[in-house]
């Protein structure tokens, strides 16, 4: 904390003190049209007096100032100890999480899970987002099966899969709370790239706005990922290289406004992904490079352009896109 010399500040204390007084003093003078003093050669006692008394106010005005000055600089240590203190308590909080991540245990990963977003609604936001989405980032051992000579590694991965899931669940419930409330993640960048969705995710109703956005490269299969009535607006957002297969993948209802968002190159495989009633207005959407594969693309009833560019780019594909209107 950078503080003046308490010199300087106290000079400075008492020159405003000065200037704030002979200002009210000429003020009141004005107002009161006082067009002179009268000359007085001799004081009486009562005279005398009144002149020892402002002397005293004047001294102890003074020590009321440098007590004033005092307090302040003491008020502010404090509360700069304080936020020191309230910094090294987060900085040991997401340390522990951080650390408790890499734990073998699924249980104690789970802890630092909800540890971490914890700590993110109360600071250190966006860096507890991006620790988060780096776990779900990082390379996991694939399922053995139910063989029961990988009972194992079987339990192993479903206990590390329901750890992804619940960072999956955290981030959906956060983006769907109203901007600005304490624990809305809404306006942070969230770094998905090249995450595998394997299973049910929820990020229905979630608004994506004043932030970057990214799925590029992510896989979402096998379960039923939901964007109905998401939100799209004044961020970008990135599906590209995204590879939608065997599962279903919903974004009916949603608002594109004034985003941009991007499905270059995505491979549209073996599911279903609707877009009926969405509505893509003021927004940039592109599809080029998208290809579609033994997968179903929905856009009934969307209004803007972005059921065209679809059709224009997987032109050929086979099987044909279907459901989409003739006008849009």
């Amino acid at each position: 904390m950078r503080l003046w010399p308490v010199g300087l500040v106290l000079a400075l204390a008492f020159t405003v003190a000065v200037l704030v007084a002979a200002w009210v003093f000429y003020t009141g003078w004005d107002l009161l049209s006082v067009r002179g003093l009268k000359p007085e050669h001799r004081i009486d006692s009562n005279t005398l007096f009144d002149l020892v008394k402002l002397s005293f106010g004047v001294v102890a005005g003074a020590g009321a100032l440098v007590a004033l000055v005092v307090a302040y600089r003491r008020q502010r240590v404090d509360e700069d100890g304080a936020l020191r203190e309230a910094t090294r308590l987060h900085t040991e909080r997401f340390t522990t999480a951080v650390g408790q991540l890499g734990e073998e245990s699924a249980a104690v990963r789970l802890g630092a899970v909800h540890a971490l977003a914890g700590l993110a609604d109360d600071s250190l936001r966006q860096t507890c987002i991006d620790v988060l989405c780096a776990y779900l980032q990082l390379p996991f051992t694939p399922d053995p099966g139910n063989d029961p000579a990988h009972q194992v590694e079987h339990h192993r991965y479903l206990a590390f899969r329901k750890v992804r899931h619940t960072i999956l669940r955290l981030i959906g419930d956060h983006y769907r709370r109203p901007q600005g409330t304490h624990r809305s993640w809404q306006g942070c960048d969230l770094d998905l790239t090249g995450v595998a969705i394997d299973g049910d995710m929820d990020f229905s109703g979630a608004t994506f706005s004043d932030g970057t956005v990214s799925f590029s490269g992510a896989t979402l299969s096998g379960g039923t990922v939901s964007f109905d009535n998401a939100v799209f607006a004044s961020g970008t957002v990135s599906f590209d290289s995204a590879v939608f297969a065997s599962g279903t993948v919903h974004f009916n209802n949603a608002r594109f406004s004034g985003s941009t968002v991007y499905f270059l190159g995505a491979m549209f495989s073996g599911g279903t992904v609707y877009f009926n009633n969405a509505a893509f207005s003021g927004a940039k959407v592109c599809f080029q490079g998208a290809a579609l594969s033994g997968s179903t693309v929905s856009f009934s009833n969307a209004s803007g352009s972005a059921p065209d560019q679809l059709r224009a780019a997987v032109a050929t594909a086979i099987p044909p896109i279907v459901d989409l209107p003739s006008t849009c």
